[in-house]
């Protein structure tokens, strides 16, 4: 233990450990790009949307099943006389068999969310649902323009990518930033607001997680379901919030970056008086123009930008962060209604503990 402490101590050890906890945040940052930018514009708008009635959709799935049915036996009064059905009857027998069991398994979960008290209880609550979500998306937008302000701020006054984007200080007004600096000497309001923040990610990241499900690429792995995730699901769910969460203290200075480059440090400026010569003394928070010796740009920074290359990736994926909202901010629009039982049937699924669900 004494010689891992002197090596992270010397000039060898704290790249190393800067080097694995960016590698570990870079990884961070594709989940926060493929479930939090969409957990951000989808869960809002599912609350202020609502799901559809459980009595229609039960109904138009018992016309659905009608339909099935007389499909089948238009199929199946083919064979009547004795003659084989051909090939693309019966190919088509099979389809229609398989649907007919997936109509069946929803006519089950839905008859079980007409008379559960869940239900009843979500009707009752919906204007605070609504409410719930005009908040979502008001702090989904206050965020999402924090960002693009901190973003255009780099790209116009900064060095560049050979210096990964960094500014030490803000050159634009950003909201975020500003709300930090008003509530950070009023100990612990500045705190609550980067829990909220924090909180908040985690909350909309299984948003996205419970929509899109657990994916390799182009290959879905597992779904999220109530009482039906898989174990391994569950250990991929926990790891990838790990990893948001670690790439939200980037999130954070991306937001605030002034906040977090100088924290809660202040100096004395001094100005003289003309009339009398007098000299007055100004308490100022640190920003970029301060002196190098009254203000110290805080270790956590300097820790997260060692690497000015983790510094340009995080940058250029901020862009693709607010790209990815925007969109699915436009698709969860253009989408209707979800249903009450979205994600609980699906067409490849088995029927193995099908009844241990249902009863």
């Amino acid at each position: 233990m004494q010689y891992l402490f002197e090596e992270l101590g010397n000039n060898h050890g704290v790249p190393a450990l800067s080097f694995s906890i960016s590698s570990l945040t870079l990884i961070g940052m594709l989940a926060v790009i493929t479930y939090t930018a969409y957990g951000m514009s989808v869960l809002p708008l599912n609350l202020i949307k609502g799901t559809r009635s459980v009595v229609y959709e039960r109904l138009e799935n018992t016309e659905d099943i009608e339909e099935v049915e007389h499909q089948m036996e238009n199929i199946k009064a083919k064979c009547e006389d004795g003659r084989p059905l051909s090939s693309r009857d019966r190919r088509n027998l099979q389809e229609f068999e398989d649907k007919l069991q997936v109509l069946q398994r929803r006519g089950r979960h839905l008859e079980i969310a007409e008379s559960h008290c869940c239900t009843k209880v979500g009707s009752a609550l919906r204007p605070l649902k609504i409410l719930l979500g005009v908040f979502f998306i008001l702090f989904a937008l206050l965020f999402v323009v924090a960002l693009f302000i901190s973003n255009l701020d780099k790209a116009l006054h900064s060095a560049g990518i050979s210096s990964g984007f960094m500014v030490f200080g803000t050159n634009l007004t950003n909201p975020l930033n500003e709300l930090l600096l008003t509530l950070q000497p009023v100990f612990p309001l500045d705190y609550v607001l980067i829990t909220v923040i924090t909180m908040y990610f985690v909350f909309t990241s299984m948003a996205g997680i419970r929509n899109l499900g657990i994916w390799f690429f182009w290959i879905r792995l597992y779904k999220i379901r109530p009482k039906r995730t898989r174990p391994q699901a569950l250990l991929f769910l926990c790891m990838i919030l790990l990893l948001i969460v670690l790439h939200t203290s980037f999130m954070i200075y991306s937001l605030a970056p002034q906040y977090v480059m100088y924290g809660s440090q202040n100096y004395l400026l001094q100005s003289p008086m003309p009339p009398e010569n007098n000299t007055t003394w100004t308490t100022k928070t640190c920003d970029a123009d301060a002196p190098q010796d009254e203000c110290t740009v805080t270790r956590s920074y300097l820790f997260l930008h060692k690497f000015w290359f983790f510094s340009t990736i995080y940058y250029f994926g901020n862009w693709v962060f607010i790209g990815v909202f925007l969109i699915g901010l436009l698709v969860s629009c253009c989408k209707g209604k979800k249903s009450v039982i979205e994600g609980e049937v699906e067409a490849d699924d088995s029927d193995m503990s099908e009844d241990e669900y249902v009863h």
